[in-house]
């Protein structure tokens, strides 16, 4: 049982920082100490929301002079709950403030030492700190994530009206229109398909017929219809060509042109001519709609810029802001208004500690992960100095930091690369679970995605539920460029047979609508109990992905199972404390479960613990990306994550937090070095 901060102690802090501080008995405590795994109990004594860095380096001093431990919250989803583990949380949502610049004629940027600080006025890009009520009202607002996909948003909620709130939706370029014509019938349990190689459904069966349109009549999205399990009949299907082991993509070449499957429509695109690799050459840049013939063709002044953002910052925030503050681009007719350059982050929604913990998205096979692309970053150390630290200054933090960060200070400010991304061709192909066919669909995607190119990021999930709903295999796929240079690799994708594709709805789409998509299939909700399991893995051999769909299929309503396509350029880099054994990995994998406060059903924790700890034991490669550290995290596989680097990590460690101020964080060690179970440095349950 915690208490409240003792008053002369509340008083001492209090008058040291400009920024404001509830007591745990004080209104607006609460607004701060939640986080969005409902599972998660602060026991903290208060809470200090400092304005910049200068707050942050005296409640350092304040917790070391009275040895109380801090504990950082930087509005990221957190489930392991560190972020309200530690005697003050230091909140940093109102160390806020974004701008992106071009780089200098030489390459170089502005250093964060001659950067406008957080809370000044008078600079564009600065955003006013939010009260902790309204904070958590924004964090509300940011989860809505239906402007991802209309269609998606459509089949997932069914027929009916929108939400208030949600009306909103992409640009009209990039807007699905569904018409819905049969609502699904309602059933009282989580529905799995069984049996032959057919779509026959132990469950009645969800009639959608939509159409979506973008610019002429060419249909953009497709809801396939099923039919009632009571007529045994199906309308057949056009056998998919087999795919070539060596060259799964093979079949799409000129000598021997082969269009998608008949079962899944597909868009009628209009043929552009351009070239294969992107950037810098001239791009079809979509975000307004064009008259026919008015086409305009854009490319990037800049091959990256820079952006710049506090802590407090939510990625989507970010991505918000750079797509709106566009930067020039060269243009066939003569004119435009720009090109959107985004940060290489994982999708929405994460918080800023994603740029030193790891983070992989849409973007990290062609531009490596979020730690990546961090060029320099502003740092509160354990003993309160503050410090820019980047590739010149602090070398050996530099290459900690990124992957440790958290474990080694608390980051105030980035800066980071972005990279200009006019339009993706990205979307989802939605069908239902059999526990039947679902292995075959899982081993085509893998053969398909096998040489794909680092353009091309793509993932398959198995979600559950919810009560009364089929549960889904979704596949998506991004490809960073435009609609022709995408549509091969749909084509191939789409090609598997072996059930009806109840939505099909990839098209060209902006980068921020694209964010949303994962997290608009997952349904995840804030408050609800949260379980995070993930692994690096080197193959995804046949028996596995058996053995896979078998588990699955008795997971409880609310358990997604993930396998992202990794490689690219995350294996260029071999300068952070992420090894390069973790950077070889084949795929991520994740398992994502989120489940009712009231509900008490150990399988929610016990189905991802087995699947990843056994089932898929034979290929881990270490442990996961940091980012993907959930609660409950065995020491041993923490020590994983880093592998061969893990010694060079403790000893630099000991240099700079030699007394583990940081210790409510991923570190498994205590000041002495020795392993520690997660419960000692985790906030308990309720």
């Amino acid at each position: 049982m915690s208490t409240a901060l003792l008053k002369e102690l509340y008083e001492e802090l209090g008058s040291s920082i400009r920024g404001d501080i509830y007591a745990r008995d004080e209104p607006g405590f609460e607004d701060y100490s939640t986080i969005f795994n409902g599972n998660v109990k602060s026991i903290s004594k208060a809470v200090a929301v400092p304005l910049d860095a200068s707050d942050i380096s005296k409640i350092v001093l304040f917790c070391n002079k009275h040895g109380l431990s801090p504990s950082i919250k930087a509005g990221g989803y957190g489930t392991a709950g560190w972020a309200i583990g530690g005697d003050i949380i230091v909140d940093l949502s109102k160390i806020v403030g974004v701008d992106i610049e071009p780089p200098n004629a030489d390459g170089s940027y502005t250093s964060l030492k001659d950067s406008v600080l957080p809370n000044n006025k008078g600079k564009e890009g600065v955003f006013a700190a939010p009260s902790g009520k309204r904070r958590r009202q924004e964090d509300v607002d940011l989860r809505r994530y239906d402007q991802a996909s209309q269609a998606v948003a459509t089949f997932l909620r069914g027929p009916g009206p929108v939400p208030v709130g949600l009306q909103g939706g992409p640009p009209p370029n990039v807007r699905r229109r569904v018409e819905v014509t049969q609502a699904p019938p309602v059933v009282g349990w989580r529905q799995i398909s069984s049996g032959s190689d057919t779509t026959t459904s132990s469950s009645p069966r969800s009639i959608f017929d939509g159409t979506g349109n973008s610019g002429g009549s060419s249909p953009s999205s497709t809801i396939a219809s099923s039919p009632s399990p009571g007529n045994g009949t199906e309308s057949p299907r056009p056998s998919a060509p087999p795919l070539r082991a060596s060259d799964p993509f093979g079949y799409l070449k000129k000598d021997n042109p082969i269009c998608a499957p008949a079962s899944v429509t597909q868009a009628s695109y209009p043929s552009l001519s351009m070239h294969r690799s992107w950037i810098p050459s001239p791009t079809l840049f979509g975000n307004h709609p064009l008259p026919p013939g008015q086409l305009a063709l854009a490319a990037p002044v800049h091959p990256h810029a820079y952006v710049t953002f506090g802590a407090g910052m939510r990625q989507k925030e970010i991505d918000t802001y750079t797509a709106q503050h566009k930067l020039e681009a060269r243009y066939s007719n003569g004119s435009g208004e720009g090109v959107p350059y985004h940060v290489p982050f994982s999708a929405h929604p994460v918080g800023s500690s994603i740029m030193i913990l790891g983070g992989f998205g849409f973007l990290s096979r062609l531009r490596g992960l979020s730690i990546d692309n961090l060029v320099e970053v502003e740092m509160v150390l354990a003993d309160g100095r503050i410090v820019i630290v980047n590739e010149e200054e602090y070398p050996d933090l530099w290459w900690a930091i990124r992957g440790a960060g958290p474990a080694l200070g608390i980051a105030t400010r980035y800066k980071a690369k972005a990279y200009p991304v006019p339009v993706v061709f990205a979307g989802n192909l939605i069908y239902r679970f059999n526990r039947a066919t679902a292995p075959s669909l899982i081993k085509h995607f893998r053969d398909c995605v096998k040489g794909a190119p680092r353009e091309l990021y793509a993932n398959v999930l198995l979600t559950a539920g919810p009560a009364g709903k089929d549960s889904l295999v979704v596949v998506q796929m991004c490809y960073v460029g435009t609609r022709e240079q995408g549509q091969e690799y749909l084509a191939a994708i789409s090609s598997w047979d072996g059930e009806q594709c109840l939505l099909n709805e990839v098209d060209e789409k902006s980068f921020l609508h694209q964010q949303d998509s994962v997290a608009q299939v997952l349904r995840g909700k804030a408050g609800r109990q949260w379980f995070i399991r993930s692994a690096l893995i080197t193959s995804l051999p046949d028996d596995l992905i058996n053995e896979t769909v078998i588990n699955f299929a008795d997971t409880p309503v609310g358990c997604t199972w993930l396998f992202e396509l990794a490689g690219g350029a995350i294996i260029d880099f071999e300068d952070t404390c992420v090894p390069k054994s973790q950077r070889e990995a084949s795929f991520t994998i994740a398992a994502l479960h989120q489940w009712e406060m009231d509900v008490d059903d150990d399988r929610c924790v016990e189905s991802a613990e087995e699947w990843i700890a056994d089932t898929l034991k034979p290929v881990h490669q270490g442990g996961p990306f940091p980012s993907f550290l959930g609660r409950h995290e065995p020491p041993e596989r923490v020590k994983a994550c880093f592998g061969s680097n893990w010694e060079r990590l403790c000893e630099i460690k000991e240099l700079y937090d030699p007394n583990n101020l940081f210790k409510n964080s991923f570190w498994p060690l205590n000041a002495e070095g020795e392993a520690v179970e997660a419960y000692t440095h985790e906030p308990p349950t309720p």
